[in-house]
């Protein structure tokens, strides 16, 4: 075999080594010793919920393991259809249209939707499944400041010349845990005649009186709602909700709706039984939002820098790479897993634990966690 390939490719491995920034998987094993995860986006613990897994169970004697096709060919069953409903009504929008992750819904839209003489305007935290959509568009984009509405103002008035302006930004940034100001998002849409979509993966299931999400949280109907089966809702998949145009549109034009492969029925009728569960219980989400305060003002009480608002993510900064490796070691010494997050997917400087709450942390499991970084921070001023 030559090896130059390989030599390529190690020494490439060993240039991320010595910045500190190497990856491996960890491996969630059910029997091995207990460790509290602080780091999962089942916010509502529904992926473990008997009700889901009835349902899932009972179609999945049914129609067996996969969909066994695209959508357009043999992989679409009542189930597909029924849970495209149940999405359009839970979102308050005429129709919905699956993707199989949320990472291909938001490429295949933006790639899509957007063409040669339109502009995007993109939030600079957003997502990498966003930025790649942006990247495969014949649309140009123009990223605009973090939240800055002046920026984003500015630069939707020097976009007047394009054909057309696409706003884009996550409803819930995932790792800083702050929410899109998509009211003021709306109002300069509409001052400069543009078109906003918004990917609501983490506030879809968690924010809102009704669990709708970021949008119903701000009380504003955008272009185009994003989303993802794989995170509140407990189960997997993605999905666009609008027009019923914006289906129509999508269904003939979306490369990575049209060539990928359906979930599978049995994660549809989950998903269905999940939309219905979070409709139904309210407490939920109220369990919810006070386990998030309890942790945030604990750590912020303990003096560390925590950003966040309203949402299950709690991104504890503690600054260097190494350091921050370091840090969820000493985490795992507590028996808590919660992974250090590195550049490039944060600043330099700006390395993090990000923490995650769902319902199913109990009140002793809470105290653990704060308890830990407690510790933690004693060991640190003693060194």
């Amino acid at each position: 075999m030559d090896r130059t390939f390989d030599s390529w490719l190690s020494e490439r491995v060993t240039k991320i080594k010595e910045k500190g920034l190497y990856r491996t998987l960890p491996v969630i094993d059910v029997n091995q010793r207990k460790k509290l995860i602080f780091s999962s986006n089942n916010y509502l613990g529904l992926s473990r919920d008997e009700r889901l897994i009835d349902a899932a169970e009972t179609i999945l004697h049914q129609f067996g393991t996969g969909s066994t096709g695209s959508r357009l060919t043999t992989g679409n069953t009542k189930w597909h259809e029924l849970l495209e409903k149940k999405i359009a009504s839970f979102k308050q929008a005429e129709a919905s249209l699956l993707f199989s992750s949320g990472y291909l819904a938001n490429v295949g839209i933006l790639s899509s939707l957007p063409e040669a003489g339109d502009v995007i305007l993109s939030d600079e935290l957003n997502h990498a499944s966003i930025i790649d959509g942006c990247r495969l568009s014949k649309a140009e984009t123009i990223v605009y400041q973090h939240g800055n509405m002046n920026d984003l103002e500015e630069k939707l008035r020097v976009s007047q010349s394009f054909q057309r302006r696409f706003i884009v930004t996550d409803g819930v940034f995932s790792m800083d845990g702050d929410l899109a100001q998509l009211d003021e998002i709306m109002l300069l849409a509409k001052s400069y005649h543009a078109y906003v979509i918004v990917d609501d993966a983490h506030g879809t299931g968690v924010l809102g009186n009704g669990g709708r999400g970021t949008c119903e949280h701000f009380g504003v109907k955008p272009d185009v709602m994003i989303g993802t089966l794989s995170k509140a809702i407990g189960t997997e998949g993605g999905f666009v909700a609008g027009s019923k145009h914006l289906r129509e549109f999508l269904l003939n034009h979306a490369r990575t709706f049209i060539f990928q492969t359906a979930i599978s029925p049995s994660m549809c009728a989950a998903s269905y039984a999940a939309i219905e569960i979070i409709e139904q219980d309210s407490e939920i989400r109220k369990s919810l939002k006070r386990k998030i305060n309890k942790i945030k003002m604990a750590l912020e009480d303990l003096g560390y820098n925590v950003k966040g608002e309203e949402t299950p993510i709690i991104p504890v900064i503690i600054g260097g790479a190494e350091e921050t490796v370091s840090f969820a070691k000493k985490l795992q010494d507590y028996n808590i897993f919660a992974p250090a997050i590195r550049p490039p997917t944060v600043p330099e400087g700006e390395s993090r634990i990000r923490l995650t709450v769902t319902t199913d942390h109990s009140e002793a499991e809470i105290v653990q966690l704060i308890h830990a970084f407690k510790s933690i921070k004693g060991l640190e001023v003693k060194m």
